[in-house]
């Protein structure tokens, strides 16, 4: 306690240096924080649920022919047909359950009020296999997922029933309607829970044995040919993940060569090998299902990297600080030493001061981290920073406490060393004049300013090349002028309209949008332009023979009569 009494009161004895010190750690520690807590978010927090460990998500990684349908939740290696997906769930022995989701874009209407929202199909067994308790109510569970189109109930997410509903209990046994189709509200996911796929937030979580009344549009179940369901597993006790995984190839195996390989025939021999020879991946479930969790880690690692080298910076400047500054207390340390204090107990003291000063720009930085996490949000795409928290969370604030103390000791250690061993003789006769470790002070200071100027050139060169790799991506031809198009979204199968309907629809806005003045042309597609959507199906041109080992699964997109002039 003596020790940080002293620290405080010599810290502010020098106000000026204080301050300054305090400000680059400020920005040095707090960018590295916020990086931190995007990292934390996307890569490192686990779902709010009970032994996330012992979760594992299915794969099936090969090819496929048919329909494919992938979304946030990963990429079409990841995806299973409806019935493969329930006679995996059927045969399984080595999960506690076997669970299936599906989020998709939905209309939400309580009490006549409609919003456009999004949707979680889940299968009955998803909330036990999570092992989560209701906010109010139930969850779903097997009994209702047991007939197609059969058991219209919904949960709704806790933070959809307290915002949109302001947490009214009385809202069991109400109807929210979605997609024009109205469901039972059965009870509320616990607080916290919202979703296993980072970039999906669900408001409602309904049985998927509703999607064909609810999307009338979406591929039928009976299709093995439609892959479209992602799956997780809860691991029994006692058993390993490769244990696992050599039970279900057990069950798939021959799925996939006695039921399935008969339905591919369009395939090329090569192509059929490689089919036959598809197994089940399993990889770690604990942060749930995202391609997030893939794509964000590279860009996360390179910002660190960055961050982290304008700390080491920050470190090298504070260092030199108190290095000039341990010169003009060189007669204080040699005073000290010369009364009989040892030097571990003078060591500690001035290690105590880096360490009050770092924890001082530590907390400082907490500031810096909120102020940068609101910016990097106000940039994104508004569907992409709804997924961020911005508060500071309790292991964001671990990591800069350790983070700052380990930049105090590394910017304190050298100068309390170098402080801690004066010639006491002729420091004192000099009156604080020269001191022996001199020399090997100004090496250490030429060492540091070198040290700056390298990591400075590091990150303007950095800089640099990420500026003109901007540049040229900003250069890039599209192969469209997207300066003057305008697009919108409409959804009328939502709202239950059958596909010859919704043509008519379609029809008519694109005769309204092309009378309004300063319209040069309108046309619609399946796919909006640049929205990273994923659609595919097998493709056959007459006359062609495919090349052996060709995958005759393309993506396609569905476009008006208009759309390339557009």
């Amino acid at each position: 306690m003596q020790n940080l009494k002293l620290a405080f009161r010599t810290l502010f004895k020098a106000p000026f240096v204080t301050a300054v010190a305090i400000l680059s750690l400020a920005l040095g520690i707090g960018a590295n924080t916020a990086i931190f807590s995007l990292f934390e978010q996307m890569l490192l927090r686990p779902l709010p649920v009970p032994a996330p460990e012992q979760l594992v998500n299915l794969g099936a990684p090969g090819p496929k022919s048919g329909n494919t349908s992938c979304n946030t939740a990963g990429d079409c290696d990841q995806i299973f047909s409806y019935p493969m997906f329930r006679e995996l769930e059927r045969a399984q022995t080595v999960f506690t359950g076997l669970a299936g989701h599906r989020g998709e874009s939905a209309n939400l209407a309580v009490e006549r009020q409609t919003e456009n929202g999004e949707l979680m199909l889940v299968s009955g067994s998803y909330f036990p296999v999570l092992g989560l308790q209701p906010a109010l109510g139930r969850l779903l569970g097997p009994a209702d997922d047991q007939t197609v189109g059969a058991h219209p109930v919904a949960v709704l997410s806790y933070r959809y029933w307290e915002t949109r509903l302001g947490a009214d209990p009385a809202v069991l046994n109400k109807s929210v309607v979605v997609n024009g189709h109205p469901m039972t509200i059965i009870g509320v996911a616990p607080r916290g829970f919202e979703g296993t796929t980072l970039g999906i937030q669900p408001q409602v979580f309904v049985p998927v044995s509703m999607r064909r009344v609810l999307s009338p549009g979406s591929v039928e179940f009976e299709n093995r040919q439609g892959y479209w369901i992602y799956a997780f597993g809860r691991l029994k006790p006692g058993v390993s993940v490769e244990q696992a995984r050599a039970a279900m190839n057990a069950i798939y195996r021959p799925i996939i060569n006695e039921v399935e390989a008969p339905l591919h025939q369009g395939m090329s021999p090569q192509t059929m090998a490689q089919f036959r020879a598809k197994e089940i991946t399993l990889t770690d479930g604990r942060r749930g299902q995202s391609e997030i969790h893939t794509g964000a880690r590279t860009p996360l690692l390179l910002l660190f990297g960055i961050t982290g080298i304008v700390l080491l910076s920050t470190c090298a400047n504070i260092a030199n600080l108190l290095l000039a500054r341990g010169a003009s207390r060189t007669m204080e340390m040699a005073v000290r030493l010369s009364l009989g204090a040892s030097r571990r107990h003078v060591l500690t003291q001035l290690l105590t001061e880096s360490c009050v000063l770092a924890l001082l720009g530590g907390a400082a930085s907490l500031l810096v981290a909120q102020w940068t996490l609101a910016g990097i949000a106000a940039v994104l795409p508004p569907e992409a920073s709804a997924m961020l928290r911005l508060d500071i969370q309790p292991a964001v604030v671990l990591f800069a406490a350790v983070l700052s103390l380990g930049t105090g000791l590394l910017f304190g250690l050298f100068p309390a060393l170098h402080s801690t061993r004066p010639d006491l003789v002729n420091t004192i006769r000099a009156n604080a004049g020269q001191i022996v470790g001199a020399r090997s002070a100004n090496r250490f200071r030429s060492v540091l300013v070198t040290s700056q100027i390298a990591l400075s050139m590091m990150l303007l060169i950095s800089a640099g090349l990420f500026l003109r790799s901007l540049m040229n991506v900003s250069r890039v031809d599209l192969g469209l002028q997207v300066d003057q198009v305008v697009t919108f979204a409409i959804s009328p199968e939502l709202n239950g309209y059958e596909p010859a309907r919704s043509r008519v629809l379609f029809e008519r806005v694109e005769e309204e949008l092309a009378t309004l003045p300063g319209v040069t042309g309108v046309s619609a597609s399946l796919v909006p332009l640049l929205a990273g959507s994923n659609w595919a199906n097998d493709v056959s041109v007459e006359g062609y023979t495919r090349i052996p080992g060709s995958d005759p699964n393309a993506r396609y997109n569905a476009v008006g009569a208009n759309y390339f002039r557009t």
